[in-house]
């Protein structure tokens, strides 16, 4: 049986103790088994009960400022921890204690030793570190002082992690002979051998991305789980309006994103969540007095909230 299974059905014993008062008695086991009933059906998720909720109120530390204290700091508010946490009854419904429940349960049953190392082991031996923005950190200059120096440290600081080393960690010493590291930058401004020597060596695979196309942006808007279009729609459904989006309507993002990193500075997708933001301002801003409206974003629609701004080039770069 999984730790999941487990809790779901040591918290739904747990829930019908709650919801059953203490009586002896043959008719009591007919009792539970009937409100366990109910309780999977789902009946009975707006039911309060009032039961004991742990709250952990872990000590205010801030004992030390020198840089690499943070790790010890954490670990002696977890130790401490424990010490601070006490239990209050609240009432709360059968939904809501059912969750509270679970988590307790999952937390009695994993042995947090045995998860904490087997996640050290998978963080060695299968782990993946990106280092973004890599560039930032390139000499770009031919003096020997001033900024350049300082980003040379900081490349000379990261090729032990490269190279392989042992890092303390608060779960225990991870070593990084194994782990992958993958670096990204903006190396059509600055170059790779602006790096120094030792670190060019350890990242000797390199791959030159292509710009986002029309159709990479509008599958972006519209086929992730989380897609920010999706998230529009959830925040003005939250409001009690219905949003519609066209088809003609994604592909004009799509387009309007794609010309706009052409024409300025290349950000990517990130382009799309300006541009959406512009088009749903008004929406979004009179949502309250459109509560049970249904609203629909056309090409024609999409066309007209940008159009003042994409007729002036310049204030379309500091805005969009």
């Amino acid at each position: 049986m999984s730790v999941e299974v487990a809790a779901k059905r040591a918290a739904e014993d747990r829930l019908v103790d709650l919801l059953l008062p203490a009586s002896p008695g043959e008719d009591r086991e007919e009792s539970r088994r009937a409100l366990r009933r109910l309780l999977r059906e789902g009946s009975m998720e707006e039911r309060e009960v009032e039961m004991e909720v742990a709250q952990t109120r872990a000590p205010m530390l801030n004992l030390f400022g020198g840089q690499g204290m943070e790790t010890i700091e954490m670990n002696l508010r977890d130790a401490l921890g424990g010490m601070f946490t006490k239990r209050e009854r609240r009432t709360m419904t059968v939904r809501e204690a059912r969750k509270l429940l679970e988590a307790e349960e999952i937390e009695r049953l994993v042995d947090r030793e045995t998860v904490e190392r087997e996640a050290v082991e998978r963080a060695q031996e299968s782990g993946i570190v990106f280092l973004d923005e890599i560039d930032k950190i390139t000499s770009r200059g031919a003096g020997g002082a001033g900024p350049d120096v300082s980003r040379e440290g900081v490349q000379r600081d990261l090729l032990p992690f490269v190279e392989g080393t042992t890092v303390n960690t608060r779960y225990g010493p991870v070593a990084t002979d194994h782990v992958l590291f993958i670096a990204a930058g903006a190396f059509h401004v600055a170059k790779p051998s602006d790096l120094i020597p030792e670190l060019q060596g350890r990242f000797p695979v390199r791959v030159q991305l292509d710009p986002l196309s029309e159709g990479d942006l509008a599958r972006i808007l519209t086929e992730p789980k989380h897609a920010v279009l999706k998230q529009h729609q959830a925040l003005l459904g939250a409001e009690g309006v219905e949003l519609e989006v066209t088809a003609d309507a994604i592909a004009e993002l799509a387009r309007i994103a794609a010309e706009l990193n052409r024409s300025g500075e290349n950000i990517g997708a990130r382009r799309l969540t300006t541009v959406l933001e512009r088009v749903l301002e008004e929406v979004s801003f009179t949502a309250p007095e459109r509560r049970g409206s249904h609203v629909v974003m056309d090409a024609g629609k999409v066309r007209e909230a940008l159009a003042p701004l994409l007729a002036h080039e310049d204030l379309a770069r500091y805005v969009l």
